[in-house]
């Protein structure tokens, strides 16, 4: 019986070199370990931070469901686009800006709702940036589809609950994977 792990977003040099991708060694991302540190800082960012610090991976399942609603496509943490093709599972460095980017505009626009994220905090702050841009109605409509498609059958909402700085970290590790030129391998 395989043990599943679930999905891990390994940091790893781009382009690869040969035939396996070489992971970045942690020492690029040690400076996370400072935030863990802090004394102010939520228990699950610290953690994520750590982990990134220690390991330069980041534990990604947790997060696939909010980071696919916020960007609006399925299986962006899996690279299920590059899996489709045929090509190994990796997110480039310009496909990690565009998630940090978005998960940078996310973090900044629930800062009004405070520290704690769920999914009716998230369906806000979507709601709001929707109604800012064009094509609004459209766009609505799209996304309580997509907010309905997340219930369960009882009609009951994803139990989210992350700390706002913690999806700041999550943010920072692609961030830094694409200011640096890494991309990110999909393990699963």
């Amino acid at each position: 019986m395989a043990h599943d792990k679930g999905l891990e977003n390994v940091a790893v040099h781009w382009p690869r070199t040969n035939q396996y991708y070489d992971p970045v060694a942690p020492a690029e991302f040690v400076d996370f370990g400072a935030i863990a540190d802090a004394p102010e800082i939520a228990a699950p960012t610290g953690a994520l931070a750590l982990h990134i610090a220690k390991t330069g991976t980041v534990r990604a399942t947790a997060y696939t469901e909010l980071v696919d609603l916020l960007l609006g496509l399925d299986g962006v943490l899996y690279a299920t686009d590059a899996a489709a093709e045929d090509e190994d599972p990796v997110i480039d460095p310009d496909g990690c800006a565009w998630i940090a980017g978005g998960l940078e505009r996310f973090v900044e626009g629930h800062e009004k709702f405070g520290d704690l994220v769920t999914f009716d905090t998230v369906a806000e702050v979507m709601r709001t940036a929707i109604t800012q841009g064009r094509l609004a109605e459209q766009q609505l409509r799209w996304l309580e589809n997509r907010l309905s498609a997340l219930r369960d059958d009882a009609g009951n909402a994803p139990h989210w609950s992350f700390a706002r700085s913690e999806l700041a970290i999550l943010g920072g590790f692609y961030r830094r994977c694409a200011d640096r030129g890494f991309a990110v391998f999909a393990d699963y």
